[in-house]
This record gives structure tokens, C-alpha cells and sequence, in this order.
């Protein structure tokens, strides 16, 4: 006999009764000498246990387990999902019987942080060679790729070919770093919540990431032509506001760098705008830069992640008390999605991809695309979870009971999440739900915030080859696929860390959990951008994860990570202008005549 059903996991249920709760999809299978091997993502100490009340889980390293050394009660090991579920995490109580019954758990969790923070080889499961070989491959491409560019084409002397090509690097070197932290925007919920592995995560984003930057980037408006700096301040100044355009690039991506590698998710537009302001503020002037904008930016730290916070906070609320709660939770989380599907993208293409200015013609787009959403949800879910609504439905009557003990329970009041089946089901829709909102968020993160890294450097292209620092600029179609294809080489090489951050260090994350933070960010993104309002992304996608970790109890946000990823926040615009002022006057130093 063998099963994918069975897991041993401690938590408690309404009714103080151990139960066991699948942390992820595992694999029994009976051996010889009565020995069962666990394939799991949470390991188990290699220890006996005597009962299921002393019976914890701990993490460790994988390790079979002597089925007569055991002694668990029918009651103790039940069938359960085979997707991820924490749908009632452990008591306070619980934890604590975890580190006094366990000496040796300090030493564990120094080895399992070492795992947490792997290389990029290890995060893909791939030989440290081929690694090696995709980077050098990357590098190679980013070096030889600029010479097939119309930027260094013909007519261009020695000297404007070669600052081109430094200043088409900086660029690049900028995008890399969009893609290694500003990227987890849109793939870190799934990658947390076991929606999607951190390899289907990276592959899809690198597409979404990429065709949004190329057929949308043009449609951005342009940092630092349209709200930073007052470019007529340089207008004698050609060369200086060319080494404060490169400058900015450099000082960016050299904090994102930083941020990347300690798994912080900042704003990468914060981290161009300190970067810019610096630099027109030391070497321009008062007058060079546009206060009123700069006060709109620094306003959304703390609209952003507030925001965020509440909404994912209803969201996740209503999931738990309109879904968990029904009568059927799996019938309810099938019937509710296409509904959903249905209502956000209709709403996202109505709002964000309108393809003609004739409102009748985007509301008939906008439907369009929204009854082929929810159709595709619908098909997507009969297909594969179909055999299991057909069970629930045969065993409906038997939750009845449960349902009306919990019909006059309050709004923000806890549910037991489902269980078995229902739990199953649940995850499954959701998971694909929070999927869908993922590819879109990644594809419209790829057209908008490409431009923080080509804005400036189609700027300081236009400089170089003779055109006014302050005119309208033209973005190469070149241009924006070299922005893409950064963004993209970042994402593969070092995306996986600040990823690792929002999907997992944060707050726990399950397929509904995922959703409402990632429903709740797009949201309030797209909407907020309608109108106007200073939003970030990355701050509002951080907010709506800690507002479902607040929903489930201030225990359940990590207050350690909390507190780097604010200090981050913070500090992004100040250290930014410092290394800009810092580059600027080292370029002018080395370069002191640049034409």
C-alpha cells in the first residue's frame, strides 16, 4: 500500500483534539523491516516518539522512520490534502513545547538557515556547472549584444561609440537589478504558497516580464523627463547632466544590489529618484529638482503598504469566513472563482490595456476578455479538481452540523480552515486564481518599471548623440528589449533571494493566503495608478502580505524581517542621492571633457 495523503504535522482544532495538518505534498511508502520513508518538504528529528501528544514537528533532515517505534492512535493520523495547508497554524502553547522538548533545535535551525540561503545552483536544482555556464552566457551576451545596436551604428565617432556602450551597460546593469529584486513583486506569494516552484516562477516571469517590457515599455512615462528634474537647469550643462543620468543608473543598481543580496524588497523607482535628486540637488540647485513630485513618492511609503495591509486583510478575512465556512468550502471556492476571474480582468483590461479610446469599444474589449478569463478558470477547474467536487457534493450533508455552529460567527472572528478533500479543493482553485493574478502582475511590472532603468538611459543615448537633454524622447524598440532582456538575466541570477523574502520569511503563505495579498497589491496598484495616486508596488505588495499575517495574528508577521525590510524603505532615497553625488564627481574627475 502506498498513499500521498498521509503527513504527521501537530495542531490543535477548535476542540483542543490533536489533528494532522499536511505542510506539503508528501509520499509514504512501506519498505522492508517495516520502514517508511518521508519525502517532504518539512523534515522530521531523527527521534522516537512514544504518543501523539508528545509527538512534534521539527525541522530537520530527511530520514526514514521505524513504524514499530511508534505508538500514534488512529485519532492522531487522518487522510489529508495533498496541497500545502496551514489553515490553522500552531498555538503560541505549541511552539513552546517545541523548543523544551527539543535541545538540539538551535543547532537544527543554524543548518536549515544555511539552506535558506542558497546559491543558484541549489535554487534550481541544477549542477553547480550548469550554472556556472548560464552566467557566463549571460555575460557573454551582455557584452557582445551593444555592438549589433543601432546606438553604436555608423556616423557615431571612436569616442560617442564607446561612452554609448558604457552608457548602454549602466543601463543594463540597472535593469539586472530590477530584475533581481523588483521582480518578486509579482512571483514571490506563489512561490511562498507552493502555487508555483521557484523554476515555473522564474520562466514565466522571465516571458511575462520580458513581452511587457517590449510591447508596453513605450507607453510609460518617462522619471525623469516628467517629475524629477527641471532639465532646462543643464541646458549649458550637456556633459554634466549626461554623468548625472549615468550616475543615477549606477548609484540605483549599486543599492538594489545591496538590497538583493540581503533579501531586501525595495523601490526600485525610490531608488531612482534619491539617485536623481541628488544629483540635481547638489549640482543643479534648489531649482533643479521638482519638489511637489518628490513629495508625492516619499508620501506613498507610508499609503502603500497601509493600504495594502487593509485590503489584503478583508480579502483574506472574507475567504476565510465566506469560503472556509460554507457548508461546502470546496463547491463555494469552485462557484466563487470564475466570478472573481471574471471581475478582475475585466476591471484590469478595462483600466490598464484599454486598445481604443471609444469607451463602448474597451467596455466590449474589457468583457471580452473577462468572460474568457473565467471560462478558462472554469474549464481549468472541472478538469482537474472535478473528480473531487463530485465527492464533496455525495458528503454535503454531513458538514450541515458544522456549518450552523459557525453561522453566527463574527467577521474578523477565526474559522477552522477545511480539511481532507475540501482542503484539497480549496488550495487547488485558489492556486490557480493567484497564478493567473501573478502573470499579470508580472507583465504589466515588466512595461511600467523598465522605464526606471531606459528613462535615464535613453537620455543620456540622446545626449551623446547630439539631441537636447530636455526634449521629448524616442525609445528604440532595441532599447526596451535590452531593458527586457536585464530585467530577465537578474530575475534568473539572483531573483530567487528577495523571492525567498516575500513568499516566505515574511508570514507563512498558503494558495489563499498568496491570493489575498496578491489580489489585494494589483489592486490597489492598478486603481491607485487610474487616479493618480503615489502608489508603489513593492511597498503595497509587502503591506498586503503582513496585513494576512495580521488576519491570522500579530504572532504570525515576523517582526525581524519586518523591521529590515522598513529600515530599507527608509534609508533607499538618502543612500541613493549619496552615491549619485559620490558617481557624479567621480566620472567628472576621470572624464573631465567628455565631448
Amino acid at each position: 500500500m502506498s498513499t500521498s495523503s498521509y503527513c504527521f504535522s501537530s495542531s490543535a482544532n477548535p476542540g483542543g483534539e490533536r489533528r494532522c495538518s499536511q505542510l506539503q505534498c508528501s509520499y509514504v511508502s512501506p519498505h522492508k523491516n517495516n520502514v517508511c520513508s518521508y519525502f517532504h518538504d518539512t523534515y522530521f528529528s531523527k527521534r522516537e516518539v512514544k504518543d501523539s501528544n508528545s509527538f512534534l514537528p521539527l525541522k530537520s533532515r530527511k530520514v526514514p522512520i521505524k513504524l514499530s517505534s511508534l505508538s500514534l492512535n488512529s485519532k492522531f493520523i487522518i487522510p489529508c490534502a495533498s496541497l500545502s495547508s496551514f489553515a490553522d497554524g500552531e498555538s503560541g502553547d505549541q511552539q513552546e513545547q517545541v523548543k523544551d522538548a527539543v535541545p538540539n533545535e538551535g543547532k537544527l535551525d543554524q543548518e536549515v538557515k544555511s539552506e535558506e540561503s542558497p546559491g543558484m545552483a541549489q535554487a534550481f536544482n541544477i549542477s553547480s556547472r550548469t550554472a556556472s555556464a548560464i552566467s557566463i552566457c549571460i555575460a557573454i551576451a551582455a557584452l557582445s549584444l551593444p555592438f549589433f545596436m543601432k546606438s553604436l551604428g555608423q556616423g557615431l565617432s571612436l569616442k560617442t561609440k564607446v561612452l554609448s556602450y558604457i552608457t548602454l551597460l549602466f543601463g543594463l546593469y540597472m535593469a539586472w537589478n530590477i530584475g533581481a529584486n523588483d521582480v518578486a513583486n509579482a512571483m514571490g506569494t506563489s512561490v511562498g504558497s507552493g502555487a508555483l516552484s521557484l523554476r515555473q516562477a522564474v520562466l514565466t516571469a522571465a516571458v511575462l516580464e520580458f513581452s511587457g517590457a517590449l510591447l508596453m515599455g513605450k507607453h510609460v512615462t518617462n522619471t525623469m523627463q516628467n517629475g524629477i528634474l527641471v532639465a532646462n537647469v543643464f541646458q549649458e550643462k550637456q556633459s554634466l547632466l549626461f554623468a548625472g543620468l549615468l550616475s543615477s543608473l549606477g548609484a540605483a543598481g549599486t543599492w538594489l544590489q545591496i538590497a538583493s543580496y540581503y533579501g531586501w524588497p525595495v523601490s526600485t523607482t525610490h531608488c531612482i529618484v534619491g539617485s536623481m535628486v541628488g544629483f540635481g540637488l547638489v549640482y543643479g540647485g534648489v531649482g533643479a529638482v521638482f519638489w511637489s513630485s518628490l513629495a508625492r513618492v516619499t508620501s506613498s511609503w507610508v499609503i502603500s503598504p497601509v493600504v495594502g495591509a487593509a485590503v489584503s486583510f478583508l480579502v483574506y478575512k472574507c475567504i476565510r469566513r465566506f469560503v472556509y465556512s460554507a457548508p461546502n468550502p470546496g463547491q463555494a471556492a469552485a462557484t466563487a472563482a470564475p466570478v472573481a476571474v471574471f471581475a478582475g480582468v475585466t476591471a484590469i483590461s478595462f483600466v490598464a490595456f484599454p486598445l481604443s479610446k471609444n469607451p463602448i469599444v474597451v467596455l466590449a474589449q474589457a468583457l471580452t476578455c473577462g468572460f474568457a478569463g473565467a471560462f478558462l478558470v472554469s474549464r481549468a477547474i472541472n478538469n482537474k479538481l472535478g473528480h473531487l467536487l463530485s465527492k464533496t457534493k455525495s458528503a454535503e450533508g454531513e458538514t450541515e452540523e458544522d456549518a450552523s455552529q459557525q453561522k453566527n460567527i463574527g467577521f474578523l472572528s477565526d474559522i477552522a480552515g477545511p480539511t481532507g478533500t475540501q482542503l484539497e479543493i480549496v488550495y487547488g482553485v485558489f492556486g490557480y486564481m493567484q497564478v493567473l493574478s501573478a502573470c499579470f502582475m508580472s507583465f504589466a511590472h515588466g512595461g511600467n518599471d523598465v522605464s526606471n532603468a531606459i528613462g535615464p538611459l535613453v537620455g543620456a543615448l540622446s545626449i551623446l548623440q547630439g539631441g537636447a537633454g530636455g526634449a521629448e524622447l524616442v525609445i528604440p524598440m532595441e532599447v526596451l528589449a535590452w531593458g527586457g532582456f536585464g530585467i530577465v538575466a537578474g530575475l534568473m541570477m539572483w531573483g530567487y533571494r528577495v523571492i525567498a523574502t516575500i513568499g516566505k520569511k515574511i508570514t507563512e503563505l498558503t494558495p489563499t493566503r498568496g491570493f489575498a495579498a496578491e489580489f489585494a497589491a494589483a489592486s490597489v496598484v492598478l486603481f491607485a495608478s487610474k487616479f493618480g495616486l503615489p502608489i508603489s508596488a513593492t511597498h503595497t505588495l509587502v503591506g498586503a502580505v503582513m496585513g494576512v499575517g495580521f488576519a491570522r495574528g500579530l504572532n504570525s508577521v515576523s517582526a525581524e524581517t519586518v523591521k529590515g525590510i522598513v529600515t530599507s524603505w527608509v534609508i533607499t532615497i538618502p543612500v541613493g542621492a549619496f552615491l549619485s553625488i559620490v558617481y557624479t564627481w567621480i566620472l567628472t574627475k576621470l572624464l573631465p571633457n567628455l565631448f
